[in-house]
């Protein structure tokens, strides 16, 4: 009885269809925030992937604590570090934009997942490979280019387009500081036209649709770079 008077009010799809420029636009948003956030994240990650594998102690140590801290703390808690705390502590112009600084925090913590996506794809390569390449006089970094990496990437390509999937729904959190992504269609219609439940379904069923298919498309690609094995 108070779940059935709970769910008055216009049908979800009336909503959807009323409000389809704002959805749209904020699943734009989403995948933008989820595109540059793996994107830089990847190329980030690959350095501290490089430097986790240095053989000074030093480097190793520190980015070795810095992947483990980023996977070891909430997300949320790092978006409330980089959007309230830095701005507080420096007067670079950078981070006096809120959504700058959502960005960066969302780079960072993807680098984290992505170093060690890199990593367990480069340990995956036989040892016996890179030690013939470096019985043949190869250098680090010619054995990493044509023989590591050529062999890495099948394991390294689906693992970091699940990477992106999974940024899509933490994306999600970027609403806290009312950045436009999928849940803030979901606030902006609940404190503009007092929507309470049919947006949050709708974002639901958007998410699921997004990342059912991504996850698909993986699938699909690891077969096939499993059959070119």
């Amino acid at each position: 009885m108070g779940l059935g008077l709970a769910l008055t009010g216009p049908s979800m799809w009336s909503v959807f269809i009323e409000n389809f420029g704002l959805f749209f636009d904020c699943l734009i948003g989403t995948l933008k925030l989820a595109g540059i956030s793996v994107g830089f994240g990847t190329v980030v990650g690959a350095i501290v992937c490089l430097a986790r594998m240095s053989k000074n102690k030093v480097i190793y140590g520190l980015f070795t604590a810095y992947v483990e801290i980023l996977r070891g703390t909430p997300i949320l808690a790092q978006l409330y570090i980089f959007a309230f705390v830095i701005p507080m502590v420096t007067d670079i112009p950078f981070f006096a934009n809120e959504y700058n600084c959502v960005v960066l925090a969302l780079i960072i913590n993807s680098s984290a997942y992505v170093s060690e996506v890199f990593r367990s794809g480069i340990q995956s390569v036989d040892k016996g490979q890179t030690e013939a390449a470096k019985s043949l006089g190869m250098s680090d970094f010619n054995m990493m280019t044509r023989i590591v990496l050529p062999q890495a990437v099948k394991t390294i390509l689906p693992s970091l387009a699940n990477e992106f999937i999974m940024m899509i729904k933490e994306t999600s959190l970027a609403s806290t500081f009312f950045i436009t992504e999928l849940m803030y269609a979901r606030t902006y219609l609940m404190s503009t036209k007092f929507l309470t439940w049919q947006p949050i379904f709708i974002v639901a069923i958007i998410y699921f649709v997004i990342t059912f298919t991504l996850s698909k498309l993986v699938n699909v690609l690891e077969k096939r770079l499993a059959v070119s094995d």
